[in-house]
């Protein structure tokens, strides 16, 4: 009976009708601008440090805390922690009201401005701020700035630099307040001036220190890139001194005076302008956080400070610089430092980060660091950022595993115009990483590369690390690498280190060092020790010199294949490396290359088109031969190959189109190792050139240079107008447009 019994209340008990336990829905807290330290009501707003006060009381469901429309001036940043988590299985949201836009602000206002006679406007700037940006009715202003300097009159050495007087710099009012700005290669230096004494120049230290070669700090293979080096051809600019300033929208702060002088551009009103000056490093920092939201915030005017000190900003490589006056041996790239962002995440796991705007920044947007795991960054907008938009990992290459970046995502992101002051920053950059995905992000007008993933180089300590099954995909990357920023040797996606199950696909790349004068722009450069990738299904044009490359021997198992180009490249070095089944040399994009390109990116878009090449059906040939350098190198679709004439007086380089065509453009690709350098590009129906159309180029040709006409030609004909050597890499002949 009892066991009858049980068996009865057993079966009502799975049949008896449950009471559920209702949702209570999320738990939502109100903030603004102007919000007090209490109650965090609708009616009743508290400010973001009381609402996150207030959200960790709560249990039992998610949290929103709302924010009202507004600037937030954030003297401090926000500090999430372990205690600002979701708990058992809900999250916490940080996010904007209905309709609002909220924005958190690192910006001081800076005011009462007076007018000289000269048409500059100076102010006086509050104790605490040192302005290095300055941004004018949200417009970016330009330390003023000079003329380049060629290295045989700023010879820099390892304690300093001539040319004080030939620059002028020695005459200055107050010359230790200017900046020395270096570009050497993929490298960026910013040295202020500490002292000058007859022509010689010292810098302040350990800037310089960190700049030049012999620290052992970085590895050998460092020391063909310092300030010091053979490759140093002199300095881009000196900045930020009143003698400079001469150019509308460029400004000089005077550290002596704590001024502030503007000359402004056309249409400002300095006497109704807003001026704001970036003061907060970062607006937010997450520290130790878990299953965390970030949507719809705004972050603007963050400070990046170590540069205006006497560190400076030393640049290794992508944005990473050298600090400390002294630091341990480092063969792999340990101890260089990331910049500032506005909103850093360090340690953090399901922390997500969407659908933000990063604006107007003296550094960075957003870092992922410390072991962040399982993190993404998604549907943000980054523009106008001194420093790059987006730094994920570290460049430890084997961390514990409480510390290693593992599956985190960046994607559907729009990036254009960051390293607007720092020009070897890059888009992304992603250090020691595991599962990391960058998917579906739309880069354009960057100074050096789009997406860098992997770190390294072949140091010994780096050739064994934690990097694998990274993806790189439908990502769409435009113009990068521009040719004003003079920074070379790199793509718009770079990769190092070994990376077993990494793959590049999908990617449309459009323009990277298009332009240049030399042979390191490229497409997807797998450098150094970059191993076990297969780039696959990418859209590949306008590249300033390689579509893909692998130039070391120690790079290993990687494999393209599938991919459209409109050139060709060797193939690629390292054991057991691939090329193959791509389509190469084209000069139309088929349909299934137009609908690769048009998916890829935060939103999708066309495909710019190639025009189709008249100069590939001709017959090429030259005044002399130097060599095996044949004529047909400057039409055979291939920019890694070179044609060249002998040295001589009028040498010349021509296409028979085998009939006369209007052609509309032609292309001039430079040779890469010399460069063809004034010379006319001459258009004829007949081969006796009576009755020619003559374009003429003054100086360097650039990679390429773009020549537009409307002539009838079957011939063309590139001619020196003095002695020298014609050396084309490739020639193009485009037909007029319909």
């Amino acid at each position: 009976m009892a066991t009858a019994a049980l068996a009865v209340a057993a079966v009502g008990a799975v049949i008896a009708p449950q009471t559920a336990q209702a949702d209570p829905g999320p738990k939502i807290l109100h903030a603004a601008p102007n919000g007090s330290g209490e109650a965090c009501t609708a009616t009743r707003p508290c400010s973001p440090e009381a609402a996150r006060d207030a959200a960790r009381e709560v249990t039992g469901q998610d949290v929103r805390v709302e924010l009202a429309d507004g600037t937030y001036e954030m003297r401090e940043p926000l500090k999430l922690g372990a205690a600002d988590s979701g708990r058992d299985g809900h999250t916490v949201t940080w996010t904007a009201a209905h309709g609002a836009e909220p924005v958190f602000s690192g910006g001081r206002a800076i005011e009462g401005w007076s007018e000289a006679a000269d048409g500059t406007w100076t102010a006086e700037v509050p104790e605490g701020l040192t302005p290095r940006q300055l941004f004018v009715d949200g417009e970016r202003a330009l330390r003023a700035r000079g003329a380049a300097c060629a290295a045989s009159t700023c010879d820099a050495t390892k304690t300093g630099m001539t040319g004080a007087t030939a620059t002028g710099i020695a005459k200055w009012r107050r010359p230790t307040g200017a900046e020395a700005v270096i570009k050497v290669r993929w490298r960026d230096y910013h040295c202020r001036i500490a002292g000058v004494e007859g022509d010689n120049l010292t810098f302040a230290q350990p800037c310089w220190t960190n700049s030049a070669s012999g620290t052992d700090r970085t590895g050998p293979a460092w020391d063909s890139t310092t300030v010091d080096s053979s490759r140093y051809s002199g300095v881009a600019f000196f900045e930020n001194a009143r003698e400079l300033l001469d150019k509308p929208g460029e400004f000089v702060w005077d550290a002596e005076d704590r001024t502030v002088t503007y000359l402004p551009r056309k249409g400002q009103d300095m006497r109704r302008a807003r001026v704001l000056t970036p003061a907060t490093e970062r607006l937010m920092v997450v520290d130790g956080a878990h299953d965390l939201r970030i949507d719809g915030i705004g972050f603007a005017y963050a400070a990046y400070g170590r540069p205006s000190t006497d560190e400076g900003y030393a640049g290794t490589q992508a944005g990473l610089t050298l600090t400390g006056a002294t630091g341990p041996v480092d063969h792999a790239g340990r101890f260089y430092t990331k910049p500032s962002a506005a909103l850093t995440v360090r340690g953090g796991r399901h922390v997500d980060v969407s659908k933000s705007e990063f604006t107007h920044l003296g550094g960075a947007g957003v870092i992922l660091e410390s072991g962040t795991k399982d993190s993404s960054v998604t549907r943000s907008r980054f523009t106008d950022l001194s420093s790059g938009a987006a730094y994920i990992g570290d460049t430890e290459p084997n961390p514990a595993a409480d510390l290693a970046g593992e599956r985190n995502t960046v994607a559907y992101n729009t990036i254009s115009r960051a390293g607007v002051e720092y020009t070897d920053a890059v888009g992304i950059w992603a250090g020691y990483e595991a599962e990391l995905t960058v998917d579906h992000n739309t880069l354009d007008d960057l100074p050096y590369s789009g997406i860098s993933v992997g770190w390294g180089w072949n140091q010994p300590e780096a050739q064994k690390s934690v990097l694998r099954d990274n993806r790189i995909t439908g990502n769409r990357i435009t113009n990068v690498m521009r040719v004003e920023h003079a920074q070379h040797d790199g793509g718009a996606v770079y990769t190092q280190g070994a990376q077993p199950g990494t793959v590049v696909s999908g990617n449309y790349i459009n323009r990277s060092a298009y332009g240049n004068t030399e042979r390191d722009g490229n497409g997807i450069y797998l450098d150094e020790q970059s191993s076990y990738i297969r780039v696959e299904g990418n859209v590949i044009t306008r590249i300033g010199y390689k579509w893909v490359s692998n130039w070391a021997g120690y790079g290993i198992q990687n494999h393209a294949t599938g991919n459209w180009t409109d050139t060709d490249a060797p193939a690629l070095s390292g054991t057991g490396s691939t090329m193959k089944d791509n389509h190469t040399e084209l000069d139309r994009l088929p349909a299934d290359a137009l609908a690769v390109a048009a998916r890829a990116g935060a939103h999708g878009a066309p495909a710019e088109q190639l025009r189709p090449d008249l100069a590939r059906a001709g017959t090429a040939s030259q005044s002399s031969t130097d060599g095996a350098a044949e004529a047909a190198y400057a039409t055979d679709g291939d920019t890694s190959t070179d044609t060249r004439t002998l040295s001589e007086p009028g040498a010349w380089w021509q296409v028979d189109l085998g009939e006369a065509r209007r052609v509309g453009q032609v292309e001039v690709w430079n040779n890469t190792s010399m460069t063809t350098a004034d010379f006319d590009v001459r258009l004829a129906r007949t081969a006796d050139f009576a009755d020619a159309t003559t374009l003429h180029v003054t100086g360097r040709s650039l990679r390429p240079t773009l020549l537009d006409t409307d002539a009838e030609a079957r011939y063309i004909r590139i001619k020196l107008t003095g002695t020298g050597r014609v050396a084309l890499a490739h020639v193009l002949v485009h037909p007029a447009r319909t």
